[in-house]
């Protein structure tokens, strides 16, 4: 019998051995965990005191913290359009977040990250919030998704009021929103109608992500898993309520936390952790004004929807084994747009054929450099406004109005503070590497930091436009449209 067993335990390291010859010797499979409005702190290895992320910090210690780690704009869809396309939003013709009442989306002529990875014979399948056009035209399966599992747009953009409850049909939430759908490629399946439903979002996206893994095993793959939580209204299923130390919002990371782990462990199961590419991050700060029910940006200014730097600043964990073996933090500034060049390098994919933003950073990824490729980054906002440029460790910010609550504290239990609007009035400027909190204006002590900015943003502007100077660029590409 003891030999039996041993003869057995030689064969399955043998058939181990084997798979991971197979699963090495292929192109990487690359996985994308996007989170929506989650906040710089809010992981356990980025500082948060009450909500502890065991699997990211694992995640963290043995692969890459990145510290510097931007969306492209400080709202759903814009950001997520940025993702997946490697341009800055505007230049694509999104800009803020879509409604279900748009007749809008991403146009078909932009080549998204899934559509460049099935040329490479990559399986596609996308398991959580789109929000890049509800319309058949404009779903993932049109955009080089093979699956589709989820929702169209915000799971706030239903019929529902603050306190969970369906709301008549006379009131102006069921005049705006139908009721949030549940598709499964381009057929809605179900819908989301209560608090209850939403609590099973994170479960049944994470089912969905692992079975498409054990499915597509013998494939090389892109799994995007963009999570609809800890977007407001925010839910968690019963596993996981009362496990935190910050309430109900502790709740929810913490289950985001565990289905990274899920997929982890079935990446693991198969022998593919080791040749997967893997990237945690979220698509803009929190929503501060929704007080518990949101996350912390801290040590970082404001919040979800502002350039300000708690707006775009994200919390970033990229693993991949196989070719980053050394745990590193990396302070180097880096931007959503510059995944997608940097997954094409690492595939041997081909790059859009139309022009992109971003640019690979692989060598930074590998500690190569610390030098980023790209001199500067801009931060639009709303239609076309450009808010503030990221040049090295200085942030500047142009002349507008952004949003706060002043030193208020936000709301309770789903309930939202309302916001105040304040105006820079003049040109501002920051050292994020000393005044990581944009607390000290310092544009009167470097003015010549502040013209090279300047002209920075003046070429920026002649290609992609700056409706507060009422610039229009010549490099902007439209937004797709239904008649």
């Amino acid at each position: 019998m003891k030999y039996i067993l041993s003869l057995l335990a030689f064969f399955i390291l043998l058939s181990c051995k084997d798979r991971r010859k197979i699963t090495m010797d292929r192109p990487p499979n690359i996985v994308i965990v996007f989170t929506d409005d989650q906040g710089y702190q809010d992981l356990s290895s980025y500082g948060s005191p009450n909500i502890h992320t065991p699997h990211l910090d694992e995640l963290a210690e043995n692969g890459l913290k990145l510290t510097n780690f931007y969306s492209a704009q400080a709202v759903c869809s814009a950001s997520r359009a940025a993702l997946l396309t490697g341009c800055y939003p505007n230049r694509i013709g999104i800009s803020g977040a879509l409604f279900p009442y748009h007749k809008v989306g991403i146009n078909a002529q932009e080549t998204t990250l899934a559509e460049m990875l099935k040329v490479r014979g990559y399986k596609t399948g996308i398991f959580g919030k789109w929000h890049l056009g509800h319309h058949p035209e404009f779903l993932p399966n049109n955009h080089g998704f093979d699956e589709f599992k989820g929702i169209p747009y915000s799971n706030d953009m239903w019929p529902v009021d603050y306190d969970g409850n369906q709301v008549p049909s006379d009131h102006r939430l069921a005049k705006t929103y139908p009721q949030l759908p549940f598709f499964h490629n381009f057929e809605v399946v179900k819908e989301i109608r209560t608090l209850e439903d939403q609590a099973q979002l994170t479960t049944e996206l994470t089912h969905a992500a692992v079975d498409f893994i054990e499915r597509n095993k013998e494939h090389p793959f892109f799994l995007y898993v963009p999570h609809p939580m800890p977007h407001v209204p925010i839910a968690v299923s019963d596993k996981f309520k009362g496990k935190s130390k910050q309430g109900l919002y502790g709740d929810v990371i913490m289950e985001i936390d565990w289905s990274v782990g899920e997929i982890i462990k079935k990446l693991k199961e198969n022998v593919l952790e080791e040749n997967t590419f893997f990237v945690f991050t979220s698509d803009n700060g929190p929503w501060l004004n929704f007080g518990n029910h949101a996350g912390s940006a801290s040590p970082l200014r404001e919040g979800k929807g502002t350039a300000w730097e708690g707006g775009q600043r994200e919390p970033c964990v990229i693993h991949y084994p196989k070719e980053i073996k050394k745990a590193r933090t990396i302070d180097t500034p880096i931007m959503a747009i510059d995944l997608l060049p940097t997954i094409a390098e690492i595939t041997n994919a081909e790059l859009p054929p139309k022009k992109i933003d971003g640019k690979s950073v692989w060598n930074v990824f590998k500690g190569e450099t610390n030098e980023s490729p790209q001199e500067a980054y801009f931060f639009y906002y709303k239609t076309n406004e450009l808010h503030g440029v990221r040049y090295k460790d200085w942030k500047l910010y142009f002349p507008h109005t952004f949003r706060t609550l002043n030193g208020r504290p936000g709301g309770k239990d789903g309930y939202p503070a309302k916001y105040e609007m304040n105006a820079i009035e003049k040109i501002e400027l920051y050292n994020l590497k000393d005044d990581v909190g944009e607390t000290t204006d310092v544009a009167s002590k470097y003015p010549d930091v502040v013209q090279k900015i300047k002209s920075l943003a003046n070429d920026m502007r002649n290609e992609l436009g700056d409706n507060l100077l009422n610039i229009q660029g010549i490099a902007n590409r439209p937004i797709g449209r239904i008649d």
